[in-house]
């Protein structure tokens, strides 16, 4: 069941004179399909009971018999990653095959130790479905929806010249993930994925991290002039940024156009990407599936899925994305912008919604607390070199900071540098009302400061500053004001302060 929209008839005429007028490559259609290989996010893999192995461990200690192909051994199904598989499928509205199939996949490499991978190429868990992406009136199509079992992983020292096998990643479950080639620009490309790591992550099916491989992608290009029929398709293999993907697509496109500029073939062969030189490069001719041989499982039955599991599935299922985002913009009032800033944290979108949803929960503003959030919190933290996935602060922690402001206990300044002193010291057990306290921070702790003074003392400090304000560069006044802040610890009101200089220096 393929869920098409509809869409006004200028509105697809306008989105295909985009794609058909590209001005990187006038005169020619580009033609793009992905191939998604998410990890499943189970803590055992797809046929085996050994657990799922993380970026740096050991290699070979997530090892079975049978993920090390011994003779003899059988597979057995995963009931949490079919059950992660079909959330995937209800989030993009894909028709769920009550009865599929698992077929071998023969071909040779030394990270595959049985000789063939069990995929499902012929009888698939899910077929057809939808993904809306930004900037595109019309939806990316979905083809079909897999499951398969990872390789092993190669790895070669160029020091010792050897090669070595880490069984850690055999037999990992895989969610594949197949589109239509209805995307038609690397732009598309990008945005395609990141949705699809959105919903992956939001649904808990996977935690999509390329840098880490749990999410690696097989781009198909192919381009013809305006007007042709379509022209033969590339694909580029393994891809693990959108970075790169995006690159590899501009490259191809422009490397298949100076071959039929030319009047030459482009052949149909499988590319690599080399991330030094942002090239793709010849691997091997392109195989068709009478190559791999295909074959049914064996030891593999029909796998049945009862539609009473399908519903109950269907009704557990956490809040999509999509749905978030209106959430946001209509519950909160939050623009598009700020809504999709809080979706794309870096490894911790659906951590994020939820942080934010408490601390405006309590009653709080929550414009005042996307500001505090984003602003404040994400900043220091990105200036650290960390990602909200890292913040050590608690939603009571931020919010009695965000209470101590708003009430005006702390000015927003001062606020800043409690802020900075949490970071810093989160294990402490001061409460951010206390440790204010004792950086002297409370206006009611130290009394009002006199600003009268300060900005007299600011004005003695520094001479050159207050001469060259009074000569017309306005600017210096910043310099003031930060000295007076400064040394008030933040408690004095800098709209006070800065009204105050300027009264001060234009009397002298």
């Amino acid at each position: 069941m393929l869920f098409l929209s509809c869409r006004p008839a200028s509105l697809l005429t306008r989105q295909l004179h985009r794609a058909l007028h590209d001005q990187r490559w006038p005169g020619w259609q580009v033609i793009i399909g992905i191939e998604t290989h998410a990890q499943i996010k189970s803590r055992q893999k797809l046929f085996s009971d050994s657990l799922t192995s993380s970026l740096g461990e050991a290699p070979n200690i997530h090892v079975s018999p049978f993920d090390a192909a011994f003779p003899g051994t059988l597979p057995q199904l995963n009931q949490d990653c079919v059950d992660l598989a079909l959330r995937t499928a209800i989030a993009l509205k894909s028709d769920i095959q009550t009865r599929s199939s698992f077929d071998r996949k023969h071909y040779f490499y030394s990270d595959l130790p049985s000789g063939y991978q069990i995929t499902q190429h012929y009888a698939p868990v899910a077929l057809g479905g939808q993904l809306y992406i930004s900037n595109r009136d019309s939806p990316i199509r979905i083809t079909q929806i897999q499951l398969e079992q990872d390789t092993a992983k190669s790895t070669f020292d160029s020091r010792t010249r050897t090669s070595n096998i880490d069984l850690n990643r055999a037999g990992t479950g895989l969610l594949e993930i197949v589109t239509e080639p209805d995307i038609r620009s690397p732009e598309e490309a990008g945005a395609y994925v990141r949705a699809l790591q959105a919903m992956l992550r939001a649904i808990g099916a996977s935690d999509g991290n390329m840098e880490a491989g749990s999410l690696r992608c097989d781009v198909n290009v192919s381009i013809n002039p305006v007007g042709k029929a379509p022209g033969t398709r590339c694909e580029i293999k393994n891809l693990n940024s959108i970075k790169f993907m995006q690159t590899a697509i501009i490259y191809e496109v422009n490397r298949q156009r100076d071959i039929l500029s030319q009047n030459g073939v482009v052949s149909q062969e499988t590319r690599g990407f080399n991330q030094d030189t942002l090239e793709t490069f010849t691997m091997r001719s392109k195989e068709q599936a009478p190559d791999y041989r295909y074959m049914p499982d064996p030891n593999l039955g029909f796998l049945f899925i009862a539609p009473e599991r399908i519903n109950h599935i269907a009704q557990t299922m956490p809040e999509l994305p999509w749905a978030t985002r209106i959430r946001l913009v209509q519950e909160y009032g939050l623009s598009e912008q700020d809504a999709d800033i809080l979706l794309n944290l870096e490894n911790a979108q659906e951590d994020a919604v939820a942080y934010f949803d408490h601390l405006c929960k309590e009653g709080r503003k929550p414009r005042v607390v996307f500001n505090w959030m984003v602003h404040e919190l994400l900043g220091r933290l990105h200036a650290a070199r960390l990602t909200f996935a890292d913040n050590p602060l608690t939603t009571s922690q931020l919010g009695e900071l965000i209470d101590l402001v708003h009430s005006g206990a702390i000015t927003g300044t001062s606020g800043k540098m409690l802020l900075r002193e949490m970071l810093a010291d989160p294990s402490s057990s001061q409460t951010p009302t206390d440790r204010a306290r004792s950086l002297s921070l409370l206006i009611s702790s130290g009394g009002e400061p006199d600003i009268g003074e300060l900005c007299a003392a600011a004005i003695a400090a520094l001479p050159s500053e207050a001469q060259a304000f009074r000569k017309g560069h306005k600017n210096v006044l910043n310099k003031l004001l930060g000295w007076v802040m400064k040394e008030s610890r933040g408690r004095a009101n800098s709209t006070q302060v800065k009204e105050r200089l300027i009264s001060l220096l234009e009397e002298s």
